[in-house]
């Protein structure tokens, strides 16, 4: 359909052809989601429908920076308390904690952060308390 609409014919009728000629050619056969009702038809209009469907196939999301940095914040607690020593937990949550501290100084867009540093020698007795060291 690259085919530009010639002078004097009525759009209607060009574009009547064109999609005759590519129904013809079997252009239109086998289409996903063919002889299925359209879905969303129930609810009301999203004009960003499109983006968040293709996000949902690719599997992406956003989160504003503060609530990515909240998300950060829990999933580091979460690996600092499975750290396999307690060095390795301190690094987690010292590289966190920065993050945080930055964010502090410089507020990021989004809702409130709501998070201060994680105290570090508290995270680690409790690590060590779970694993008897």
């Amino acid at each position: 359909m690259t085919e530009r609409k010639p002078p004097g014919v009525t759009f209607e009728t060009w574009v009547d052809k064109q999609i005759r000629e590519a129904t013809e050619r079997g252009d239109f056969a086998d289409l996903p989601g063919a002889g299925k009702p359209l879905r969303h038809l129930d609810q009301p209009y999203d004009e960003m429908w499109w983006i968040k469907e293709k996000m949902g196939r690719e599997h992406l999301s956003y989160l504003p920076p503060s609530l990515a940095l909240r998300k950060e914040a829990e999933d580091a607690l979460e690996a600092a308390a499975n750290a396999p020593t307690e060095a390795a937990l301190r690094r987690i949550l010292a590289a966190v904690n920065e993050r945080i501290r930055a964010a502090l100084r410089t507020p990021l867009e989004g809702p409130p952060l709501n998070l201060i540093p994680f105290d570090i020698d508290e995270q680690a007795g409790k690590w060590r308390a779970r694993h008897g060291s």
